[in-house]
C-alpha cells in the first residue's frame, strides 16, 4: 500500500527480492498539472508493469477495502506513504501483521512530512524506521532503523530521494527478519514523540529577521514544495538555494547588502544570506547571477 515516488523504491525492492505481491493498493488517480490530465501514481505504474492487480479505494472505512485484502489472502501488508490511515480491523487481517516504512527516526517526526521537517528544523541526522502498524498514527512498535547524516546543503527533495532508497533496503531486512521469525519489536517512547504536519504554501515567505542558519534551513526544507519566497521591489520571487554570507549584520533585516556575480546578498538577524538560485514570476529557475545580468539592479 503506497502512492508517491517514496513508495516506489520499496515496492521495486520487494519485486527484486522475489516476493509474491498479491496486490497493490494506491490512492485514486487524480488530475494534475496545467492540463489537468489524469496521471497514475508511481506505485500504480510500477505495479501495472509487473502485472500486479491494483486497487484504488476512495475510502478504507466502508469495509470494501478490507474485504479486498481478505480475498487476496496475503501474509503481510507493507505500507509506505500510502496517504490514508488504516482502520484497526484491516491491520488484523494478515497473519504476519502490517508493517510501515517511515521517513524518520521514530518517535521523532510522526506524521505526513517527516523528511521536510527534519531539514526545516536543522537536524544533522535522520533516517528510516520500520515498525508494526498501530491504530495511532506512526506509534507502532519499532522493528529496525537506519540512520543517515543530512548534508549541509541538502534539500528536502534530495533527502527524500535518498531515504526512499534507504527505506527499500530497510524493508528487505525487515521482511527477512519477519520471515525467519526473528523480528524483535521495541515499543516507542511516546513521551519523546514529535510531529511533522503537512507543509502549506503559507509557510513560504522568508522572515529576514530570523538567523542565517534558520533561513537556509527553511529554503532547503521547502524545496521542492512549496518553495521559499521573498518580496523584492514589490515582486515575489521563489528562492531555491542560498548560502551563508557575512556574520555581521550591516543593514536592517531584509535589506539588500549587495548583488552581482556572487548572487543577491540579503541582511538577516545575525549577518547575511546570499541567494544563489531564484525564479521570477512567469520565469524560469536560474542562477541569481544570470538573472541579475538580464534584469538590471535591485535597490
Amino acid at each position: 500500500m503506497g502512492t508517491p515516488e517514496f513508495a516506489r523504491a520499496p515496492l521495486e525492492r520487494l519485486y527484486g527480492d522475489g516476493h509474491d505481491i498479491a496486490g497493490v493498493i494506491t490512492q485514486p488517480d487524480r488530475p494534475s498539472n496545467r492540463g489537468m490530465k489524469v496521471h497514475f501514481s508511481p506505485v500504480k505504474e510500477l505495479a501495472l508493469s509487473h502485472g500486479t492487480p491494483v486497487f484504488q479505494p476512495k475510502t478504507l472505512r466502508d469495509g470494501e477495502a478490507s474485504e479486498t485484502i481478505r480475498k487476496l489472502d496475503c501474509e503481510l501488508i507493507i505500507v509506505v506513504a500510502y496517504g490514508k490511515i488504516l482502520p484497526p480491523e484491516m491491520l488484523e487481517i494478515p497473519p504476519l501483521g502490517a508493517v510501515n516504512i517511515h521517513g524518520s527516526l521514530l518517535p521523532k517526526y510522526r506524521g505526513a512530512a517527516p523528511i521536510q521537517w527534519a531539514v526545516l528544523n536543522g537536524e544533522k541526522e535522520t533516517g528510516v524506521t520500520s515498525m508494526y502498524m498501530a491504530e495511532e498514527l506512526d506509534a507502532g512498535d519499532i522493528l529496525l532503523t537506519k540512520k543517515t547524516e543530512i548534508g549541509r546543503d541538502e534539500t528536502a527533495g534530495e533527502l527524500y530521494d535518498r531515504l526512499a532508497v534507504i527505506g527499500a533496503g530497510l524493508l528487505t531486512e525487515t521482511v527477512a527478519a519477519i520471515s525467519r521469525g526473528e523480528a524483535a519489536p521495541i515499543p516507542q517512547n511516546h513521551n519523546e514523540a514529535t510531529f511533522a504536519p503537512p507543509l502549506t504554501k503559507e509557510m513560504s515567505s522568508i522572515d529576514w529577521a530570523d538567523t542565517a542558519h534558520n533561513i537556509r534551513c527553511k529554503i532547503r526544507g521547502l524545496n521542492p514544495w512549496p518553495i521559499a519566497t521573498t518580496e523584492l521591489n514589490g515582486t515575489v520571487y521563489k528562492v531555491f538555494r542560498a548560502e551563508t554570507g557575512s556574520k555581521r549584520a550591516v543593514k536592517a533585516p531584509g535589506g539588500i547588502v549587495s548583488f552581482g556575480r556572487h548572487g543577491l546578498e540579503m541582511s538577516c538577524a545575525d549577518g547575511t544570506v546570499i541567494i544563489k538560485e531564484m525564479q521570477a514570476p512567469g520565469g524560469k529557475r536560474m542562477a541569481t547571477a544570470d538573472y541579475l545580468r538580464g534584469h538590471g539592479n535591485f535597490k
